[in-house]
């Protein structure tokens, strides 16, 4: 037989839950307060008695005081009932705490967990060097695009280069000379520029035939 049935004991209960534990401990503590507050209002009242009576009725104040010192002792085992309360229910509320945190870390991980269930590593590498390879065959793509085939690629760039610096030196040249570069000779004028007046020579004076002289003084 077990020593609860020998003694009819009851069977031990199930342990209590963490926020229950806490609440008790909390009922505990509110109800040690009170009887505080009660014994300081009797040790209050004991004061008055002794002080009351003095050395008119010694054994009164005597008793008085007696009873001060029973309820301070009561009050002194109280505080360090509480202290011990206190920091129970602060160890109950950190292991309450640290619970809940790792409840929820824990679902956290499963729901990782079952996100990845369906997840592969070595596929994941895999794709993600496909994408890279589509990405490079997508840059190609768009550079032999933007490349003008065919489009004037026969030229030499160098040469075209060379002429225009020979077309700009050539406008330079003319620009430091002054005057248009011309093939031809200035034409030659068509008429024979006239003389100045002074260098003309006068008309000689026609001589006169005698005969015809004769002849206009006969007709006159």
């Amino acid at each position: 037989m077990s020593f609860f049935k020998i003694f009819g004991g009851k069977k031990e209960s199930a342990a209590p839950t963490t926020a229950e534990a806490i609440q008790k401990l909390r009922e505990t503590e509110e109800m040690l307060i009170k009887k505080q507050d009660f014994l300081e209002g009797k040790i209050d009242l004991e004061i008055q008695t002794a002080r009351k009576h003095g050395t008119k009725n010694k054994r009164a104040a005597i008793q008085a005081l007696k009873r001060k010192k029973r309820y301070e002792k009561q009050l002194q085992q109280i505080d360090g009932t509480l202290s011990t309360i206190e920091m129970q229910r602060e160890a109950l509320e950190s292991a309450n705490t640290n619970t809940a945190v790792l409840t929820t870390m824990k679902s956290a991980a499963d729901a990782l967990k079952a996100a990845h269930q369906h997840m592969d590593v070595d596929k994941v590498h895999d794709m993600m060097d496909d994408i890279a390879e589509q990405q490079d065959v997508a840059r190609e793509i768009s550079d032999a695009i933007s490349n003008p085939v065919a489009f004037g690629q026969d030229i030499d760039e160098d040469e075209l280069e060379k002429e225009l610096e020979e077309l700009e030196q050539e406008q330079l040249d003319k620009e430091l000379l002054g005057i248009e570069n011309t093939d031809e000779l200035p034409a030659v004028p068509a008429t024979v520029p006239a003389e100045p007046a002074k260098f003309r020579s006068k008309p000689k004076p026609v001589e006169e035939d005698p005969d015809l002289k004769e002849l206009q003084m006969w007709a006159t």
